[in-house]
Order: C-alpha cells, then structure tokens, then sequence
C-alpha cells in the first residue's frame, strides 16, 4: 500500500496536509509513515487505520484518521477534530503498543 491522506487529491497534496498537521500537533515528519497502529486502550486492544473509522471506544466513530505520527513515547492518532483542525489527537503510548504497519 502507498503512502496516502483521505481525501488528498494528489500526492503534493497529502505531502502537505501531513506535514501540516504534523505542525499542528508538534510531530515530526519522518519519511517513513504509518499506516497502522494496535495498541491496549484502558484494557481494551484497538487498532486504527488510516482512512478507516476511529474505534467506539474514543467516542468518535464517524471521525476518520487521517495520519499516524511517531512522536518519541507517545503515536499521535490524527482525525479531523482530533489533532488535524482542532483539539487534542488520541494518543497512544508506545509501553502499550501491540504492532505499528507501515505504508
């Protein structure tokens, strides 16, 4: 699978939406992206996907994420109300990380 952003139009495109959403939620552009991240959620597992749906169980459903971004200790899960245009993305910390996939 190629590297992509939901609703991009071209590739220029999601290279500039993912960096400027790596901006808004101070993250690091690295080239090499995630597409995929499972991780324990208070005793639940969960796994994202970019351009799938947001689990229940963020309160989210009909929230679309958008990017995944390594940020140390900690993956910032990006849709757009949480992280790319306003408040906080869903935060994983990488102790309860299972698997992360990449494009």
């Amino acid at each position: 699978m190629s590297f992509f952003v939901p609703s991009a139009e071209s590739q220029e495109h999601a290279e500039s939406i993912y960096s400027s959403i790596a901006k808004n939620v101070n993250a690091p552009v690295s080239d090499q992206r995630i597409a995929q991240l499972t991780w324990s959620h208070e005793g639940q597992e969960v796994a994202v996907n970019v351009g799938e749906s947001l689990p229940r169980c963020f309160g989210a459903e009909d929230e679309v994420v958008i990017a995944i971004y390594d940020c140390g200790d900690v993956f910032k899960v990006c849709t757009p109300n949480r992280g790319a245009i306003c408040f906080d993305p869903v935060v994983a910390s990488k102790a309860h990380v299972s698997s992360v996939n990449f494009f």
